[in-house]
């Protein structure tokens, strides 16, 4: 046993950090709430919810930098839960700029470990929309 006093900064890199799951559910809710409250057009309601729902599979599927692509590629209301989404994202990584370029030059490691933070939100994107877009129906 050391005589050296135990500082409060050695203390601190020492002791577990607990994760808090608000930490993705916070944003997605609050981001997704602001969404549904600033749209009155039923017909680009419903493109938000179908598209918020469909992140998690376009994401598992084709990755990250192709959800980006399409975040400049789609209209009428399905950009909108995408570009949330990439806001989530980047708040909750601690990613200022989440552009396709950036998400290119990334390295393998930070661009998996982006991936698999991006996952954890769409699954909160998938579970916050019935919420929030409750009584809005399904597109046919």
């Amino acid at each position: 046993m050391s005589n050296t006093p135990v500082t409060r900064s050695s203390q601190a890199r020492n002791e577990v950090m607990i994760f808090d799951p608000r930490s993705l559910a916070n944003p997605v809710y609050d981001r997704l709430s602001q969404l549904r409250n600033r749209t009155r057009d039923q017909a680009r309601l419903r493109k938000q919810k179908s598209m918020a729902q469909e992140i998690y599979t376009y994401l598992s599927t084709w990755g990250l930098m192709r959800l980006k692509a399409e975040e400049t590629i789609l209209k009428d209301g399905r950009e909108d839960p995408v570009q949330v989404f990439f806001e989530c994202l980047q708040e909750i990584a601690g990613q200022p700029e989440l552009s396709l370029e950036n998400l290119k030059n990334l390295s393998a490691d930070d661009y998996l470990g982006l991936t698999s933070i991006a996952l954890a939100i769409a699954r909160e994107f998938s579970f916050w929309v019935s919420a929030i877009y409750h009584g809005v129906e399904e597109e046919n």
